[in-house]
């Protein structure tokens, strides 16, 4: 990733710019301000199971040079760290415990079963450590900060993804709430009438989060659960994670090769 301000720490390294309340703002200003030709990206994380689509989405949306305007709810920093083992410190983030978590001591067993050396699958890719993203930025916005741009009609963007997307935050935004940063920027990208993406991990489905779905589809969401499909012969659940990250980032707009498209292997 690009560096935001080469003044700052060393994690710079990582194109991050800390926007955590009560800490320095003109990094985000710098960010928000920045070079038009890198678009910028909502990325939020809550509390459903599936941290992993998450963070594979933030690694290749950073590998295709995107500035990713970051936010986790206190509950998905706690689904990251049993389902990953990746521990976060939201009110002092800092990105080599996302974007490296192999620093931080991720369960040993998650990373065997979502990481697949190329002897062993043809074709596969570390989730962890695979993947490119020296091209992009990393700005994070903490769940409470409702100073960040992201919570402005005024502020532009390419979209948003609620990735995965609980029922609870479901519910907030089929209801029109804003108790948190996450709220309030998919409000404002429904008003906007701006892209947005919620990836749902949840089953089976009651009448109540049935009607939340239709109620955001029809305010001009777009629901992509998350459901990996079979036809492209997955040799791995990298494989499957990529499925579904694959289908987030074309409705977005944002090229990519994490898949073979169904039809291009017809000869096979």
């Amino acid at each position: 990733m690009s560096a935001g301000n080469p003044g700052r720490e060393s994690r710079d390294a990582f194109g991050y710019t800390d926007n955590v309340p009560g800490n320095d703002h003109l990094d985000r200003q710098d960010a928000e301000k920045g070079d038009t030709a890198m678009a910028d990206l909502v990325v939020a994380m809550t509390g459903a199971s599936g941290a992993v689509y998450g963070l594979r989405l933030i690694q290749v949306l950073l590998s295709a040079s995107q500035r990713v305007h970051l936010t986790i709810s206190r509950a998905a920093a706690q689904v990251l760290a049993h389902e990953l083992g990746i521990r976060v410190d939201l009110e002092n983030f800092d990105p080599t415990s996302l974007l490296n978590p192999e620093i931080e001591g991720i369960h040993a067993e998650q990373q065997a079963l979502l990481t697949a050396s190329s002897e062993e699958i043809e074709g596969s890719s570390s989730i962890f450590s695979d993947t490119d993203t020296d091209g992009g930025q990393l700005v994070y916005h903490h769940h409470s900060d409702f100073t960040a741009g992201i919570a402005s009609g005024s502020f532009r963007t390419g979209g948003m993804v609620i990735c995965p997307c609980s029922m609870g935050t479901l519910a907030a935004i089929a209801g029109g709430l804003s108790t948190n940063l996450i709220h309030r920027a998919a409000d404002v990208h429904l008003k906007e009438r701006r892209r947005i993406v919620l990836v749902p991990r949840e089953t089976p489905l009651g009448l109540v989060q049935l009607e939340n779905m239709r109620n955001v589809a029809a305010a001009g969401a777009i629901v992509l659960p998350a459901a990996p499909g079979f036809y492209h012969r997955p040799q791995g659940i990298g494989q499957l994670v990529d499925f579904v990250v694959s289908r987030i980032c074309d409705q977005l707009g944002i090229e990519h090769e994490l898949i073979n498209r169904w039809g291009e292997d017809a000869g096979e």
